[in-house]
């Protein structure tokens, strides 16, 4: 009983100190974007979503050198479905998120290439470090584009930048990171207690919780009406572990996947194809009924896993 209520007090905490960390980085994060001329959306997709990727990218890498390719693999893919299913998707419920003709063209554009990119590196189930390092190049590249290009200016955020929302910032991803670590360890035990199986475990306490960084900066970002970095953190987040991380974990040790990774990916094309071309384009905004949509499709592909 000791056990239990510790853990849900450590859940309750963690929560509040996820919340409190993505306030931090969405608040300094918009006003260090007004400070370099940039737009949210650019930050949300740069420093907010390398920052919150952390998690990811922990795992991942973490598996490649103990030389388990599923597992690497499977946690960046699985990550991004989570993160366009039931983050993009939750957040919508609680408030549309507005979209933009650059951030469809341009960076779901991005998300869709990378898609199909790894489709054809990963057609014969193994991934060599030559592939993981054209995928971290890429990034670079995409990451250049952003920074020093200026015509993504669409709008300058409001706020005035003061020397603490540096710190503040790093402060805030440092708490995000720290709160979605202890929320997944807490909800682990629980889980275990109540005598739920570690494949179930998996694919849905582990899953949420590693991706519990991203749900709490976006849905922050969303209340607060600032949609650039709420959707940017989201897109550039799975763009990052696409790229950034499988990339670093392939040159790390090239690796060789299931079967089932590989029809993980194509389901992680399908949702992205299913965001970018028809929910990010309709009115330019992702509505609650389509949030919803995204929920449903989730909800789906976990009952699928747990019959498979």
């Amino acid at each position: 009983m000791l056990a239990v209520v510790s853990n849900v007090l450590i859940v309750l905490l963690s929560a509040l100190v996820l919340w409190w960390g993505a306030t931090w980085i969405v608040e300094s994060a918009a006003r260090i974007a007004r400070r370099l001329g940039m737009s949210e959306l650019v930050i949300g997709l740069t420093i907010v979503a390398i920052g919150t990727s952390a998690p990811e990218f922990a795992v991942t890498v973490g598996a490649a050198l103990k030389g388990q390719g599923d597992i690497s693999v499977g946690n960046v893919i699985g990550s991004n479905i989570f993160n366009l299913g039931f983050i993009l998707g939750g957040v919508a419920v609680v408030r549309a998120i507005a979209t933009s003709r650059t951030m469809v063209v341009r960076d779901g554009g991005m998300l869709i290439g990378t898609s199909l990119i790894l489709l054809l590196f990963f057609r014969d189930l193994y991934i060599a470090r030559w592939e993981g390092m054209f995928l971290l190049a890429l990034l670079v590249v995409y990451i250049g584009f952003l920074l020093f290009s200026r015509e993504h200016v669409e709008e300058i955020p409001t706020g005035k930048f003061h020397w603490y929302d540096v710190p503040r910032l790093l402060t805030g991803l440092a708490l995000v990171i720290g709160g979605g670590h202890f929320l997944v360890e807490a909800a682990v035990a629980l889980a275990r207690i109540i005598g739920i199986s570690d494949w179930a475990i998996g694919v849905t306490v582990v899953a949420a919780g590693t991706s519990a960084p991203e749900f709490a900066v976006s849905l922050v970002g969303a209340i607060r009406g600032r949609h650039g970095i709420s959707a940017g953190n989201l897109i550039g987040s799975d763009i990052f572990n696409l790229l950034g991380v499988l990339g670093l974990a392939a040159i790390t040790r090239p690796m060789t996947v299931d079967p089932s990774v590989y029809n993980s990916l194509l389901t992680l094309a399908g949702m992205v194809l299913i965001v970018v071309v028809f929910l990010m384009r309709t009115g330019w905004v992702i509505s609650r009924w389509e949030g919803a949509f995204l929920i449903l499709i989730n909800l789906v592909r976990w009952i699928l896993d747990f019959r498979g």
